[in-house]
This record gives C-alpha cells, sequence and structure tokens, in this order.
C-alpha cells in the first residue's frame, strides 16, 4: 500500500475565459458604434435643416448689414449734440474659429461727446435708453469705470466706456468668424455740409484742402445717413486757438490735444499733436 497522500486541487494548463465576458464586450462595442452612428445622423440633419445658432457658424459678410445698422442705431441714440464721429470698418485676420479654422473680426467705433468728468454714467444710461429694447442694454461697473453692454443681435456685441479724455467710445465687435464672403464696403455717398466744415478747419489750421477727405457712412433709422469725412491734416505742430474762431468761442471740448465745435448740423473733431493733426466732421442722425 502506497504511503503517497495527494492533496490540492488537480491543476489546469489552460481554463478558459467565461462565455458571458465575450459576449458582454462584444454587445458594448456594437453600442458604441450605433451610439456614434446616430450621432453623426443628427448632427448631419442640423447642419442640414436648422439655422445657426452660435455666432462661429455665421460668417462676417452675413453680420455686416448689423453692424452697419448698429451703427447708425448708435449715431441715433448719442443725439446731434453728441456724437463726434463715425470710426471706419476695421477688419483683423487670423484669429481662430476653431484648432483648425482661420477666421476673421469686423468692428466699428463712434465716438461720443461726454458732457463733463463725473457724468460717464449719467451719458452711458442715457444712450442705452434710447437703444432698441431687443438690444437688451445696460450699464454696469467696468474695470476702468461704467460700461455700456448690449446685443445688437446676430451675436453681435455693443460696448461703450470712456476714453479718459473727455470722450466715450462706442464699438460694435462681430468677434471672430468665418469670412464667407469677407467685408466689400459700400462706395461713400457724395459727401454734404460735413465737407465744408471740414475743409474750413483745414484752412483755418493751415493744412492743404486738395487731397479728397476719407468719407465713412452710416444707416439712420429713419433712412438717411449719419456722415463723417475724415483727413490726415498733414505734418507740423497745429493749435486749438488756430479753430476758436470757427467755434465762436464756445467749443463742445477742449482737452488737448482733443478740441471740438459745431458749426450748424455739423460737429467737427480735431486732433492735434505737436507733429501731426487728424480732423472729421460728422452729420449725426435725426433723433
Amino acid at each position: 500500500m502506497s504511503g503517497a497522500v495527494q492533496t490540492g486541487w488537480p491543476p489546469s494548463s489552460d481554463p478558459a475565459p467565461p462565455a458571458p465576458a465575450r459576449r458582454g464586450r462584444r454587445w458594448l462595442l456594437v453600442a458604441t458604434v450605433l451610439w456614434a452612428l446616430l450621432l453623426a445622423g443628427l448632427t448631419w440633419m442640423s447642419v442640414r435643416d436648422d439655422p445657426p445658432t452660435v455666432r462661429e457658424q455665421r460668417t462676417l459678410a452675413e453680420a455686416v448689414p448689423v453692424v452697419e445698422r448698429a451703427v447708425g442705431e448708435l449715431a441715433r441714440a448719442a443725439g446731434t449734440a453728441g456724437l463726434l464721429e463715425l470710426g471706419p470698418a476695421r477688419v483683423s485676420a487670423g484669429c481662430r474659429v476653431t484648432p483648425l479654422a482661420d477666421g476673421a473680426r469686423l468692428r466699428r467705433e463712434v465716438g461720443v461727446l461726454l458732457a463733463s468728468a463725473g457724468t460717464e454714467r449719467t451719458v452711458l444710461t442715457g444712450i442705452a435708453d434710447r437703444l432698441p429694447a431687443t438690444w437688451r442694454a445696460g450699464v454696469g461697473p467696468g474695470l476702468d469705470g461704467p460700461e455700456l453692454r448690449a446685443d445688437a443681435g446676430e451675436f453681435v456685441a455693443v460696448e461703450g466706456r470712456p476714453t479718459g479724455d473727455g470722450r466715450l467710445r462706442l464699438t460694435v465687435d462681430t468677434g471672430c468668424r468665418p469670412p464667407g464672403a469677407g467685408y466689400d464696403p459700400a462706395p461713400a455717398t457724395a459727401a454734404g455740409p460735413e465737407a465744408a466744415a471740414l475743409t474750413a478747419a483745414l484752412t483755418a489750421l493751415g493744412r492743404p484742402t486738395g487731397n479728397p477727405p476719407e468719407l465713412v457712412t452710416a444707416p439712420c433709422p429713419d433712412g438717411t445717413l449719419a456722415r463723417t469725412a475724415r483727413s490726415a491734416a498733414g505734418s507740423g505742430p497745429a493749435t486749438a486757438s488756430a479753430l476758436a474762431p470757427l467755434a465762436g468761442g464756445t467749443p463742445l471740448l477742449d482737452n488737448p490735444p482733443v478740441y471740438a465745435y459745431r458749426v450748424g448740423d455739423v460737429t467737427v473733431l480735431a486732433e492735434l499733436g505737436p507733429d501731426t493733426a487728424r480732423v472729421a466732421a460728422t452729420v449725426g442722425c435725426p433723433g
């Protein structure tokens, strides 16, 4: 009789994994593929049938009419006595719509007279109150004083803040978007009384008047046009005292190097540096 005693479990050379685990992994893979196909189908249907819902899906070209109308609304809200100038359109390329797509950004500015120091919030609030109700315009605290914020529609933002030199700057901004057809500015219409006021200011400053000025326009809500004629008034020093007779002794703003006055329906704004000068004459929108 043998004394050897066999203990423990018998060895297993190659245990097979349970069948249910293999079936579970297969069903998980199938479910993942089906879910991905469903999401792809829904995305394609949304792109085909639904209107854009974010700024990045609307092109810069599509935003241009909104920007132009917004500038006109700001000109009206500023009032004929408060509007200083309309800024030209500035297109900045090279921003990123997505990590893989380049975009462009369109901005326009409107310069507004600040009645006096300490009235920044009052003037901004008055402008906000005169803007369309759909813009939901409001004034709140900013980094450097009160700020106006509004939504002109189609993801076009409007902001306003003081510049510290007796003026407010209102900005219309599309943000970064696909360029689409790009920005093709409409040709400026024939100049009006702003051109004559600009020529008179340049003459008083002893600057040449033969070069055609830069003309900038914006559509007013009543169908007329707000217009700014702007000229770089050559090199050499210029002083506000040369413009004082045109202002009749009562300038709107005398905060060197900025000087502004009104002649009839035209507001003239001069930035008089030690070596250069820039002059703009503007007719605004009816109130």
